[in-house]
């Protein structure tokens, strides 16, 4: 019988913040995949537990994580953690997760700390909706075309960002978003130097940029407060529709393949199909 992969949630920082369940899944099993094996053996150390340590990161070779497939189909339990938080969230692991899904071995996630929860917690932003960005490119079009995005959401935005690219990155939103746009910096989430900084994009810029931040950064981002309009494709709609009348194709047949390629309302194509000559 195969043994069973372990998700297993771990302190930001605080060590209080580990679940009961998470430590005794880290004290019963026969092998922990870390992230880094040096700061998990910190907190197996703490835990008394004496498991075998084996570094899986975002650089592993396709045989290591062979050799801890192997493990479970031997029947060993397996716990995946990351540096600290919740595996997997802009940490390493998606790919053993599926490959043990995909071999039909069991998949148990231990919930505890997260980042992005911590932060959008104690923000004062909206959090009943929100879309996390992680990391985003340091340069180039995705990087455009993510900060873009994160400033017509609706919703609030969570960022993770190193240290050093913090104003880089709140200087780029206030210039797409405006400087005004209000955001909140969470600095050392639940560790003794712990910071959240609230202020608009402007503010947080400038005052990052006289005091170089340190430490692990989540940054919330307000959204618009709402939806943002959709784009008129009426000219489109109009040159698609001459176009398929013109091929034969009935009013009505028309009107379908203008709602499906372009996304206008049924009711909308239909009556702008039946106003054409």
């Amino acid at each position: 019988m195969a043994g069973t992969l372990y998700v297993v949630a771990t302190p930001l920082g605080n060590l209080g913040d580990l679940s009961a369940r998470a430590t005794e899944v880290l004290r019963t099993v026969p092998v922990v995949a870390a992230e880094d094996t040096r700061r998990t053996r910190g907190l197996l150390t703490h835990l008394g537990a004496t498991p075998q340590l084996l570094s899986y990161h975002a650089h592993s070779e396709e045989r290591r994580r062979e050799a801890l497939l192997d493990i479970l189909r031997d029947g060993r339990d397996v716990a995946l953690v990351s540096d600290a938080g919740t595996p997997v969230v802009s940490d390493p692991g998606s790919d053993l997760v599926a490959a043990a899904r995909a071999a039909g071995i069991g998949v148990v996630p231990i919930p505890g700390p997260s980042a992005v929860a911590t932060a959008l917690s104690a923000a004062g932003l909206r959090g009943d909706r929100y879309l996390f960005l992680g990391f985003i490119p340091r340069k180039g079009g995705e990087r455009g075309r993510l900060l873009a995005r994160a400033c017509a959401e609706e919703w609030s935005v969570v960022f993770f960002e190193a240290p050093p690219r913090l104003t880089d990155l709140l200087e780029d939103l206030a210039r797409v978003a405006g400087g005004a746009r209000r955001a909140v910096v969470a600095r050392e989430l639940t560790k003794l130097h712990e910071e959240l900084r609230a202020g608009t994009l402007d503010e947080l810029a400038g005052y990052y940029s006289e005091h170089p931040p340190r430490g692990e950064v989540t940054l919330v981002l307000e959204g618009t407060g709402a939806p943002e309009a959709p784009p008129d494709r009426t000219a489109e709609a109009v040159e698609q529709a001459t176009r398929l009348l013109a091929e034969g194709l009935t009013r009505r047949e028309v009107a379908r393949r203008v709602t499906e390629t372009l996304g206008l309302p049924r009711n909308d194509a239909y009556r702008l199909v039946m106003e054409l000559p």
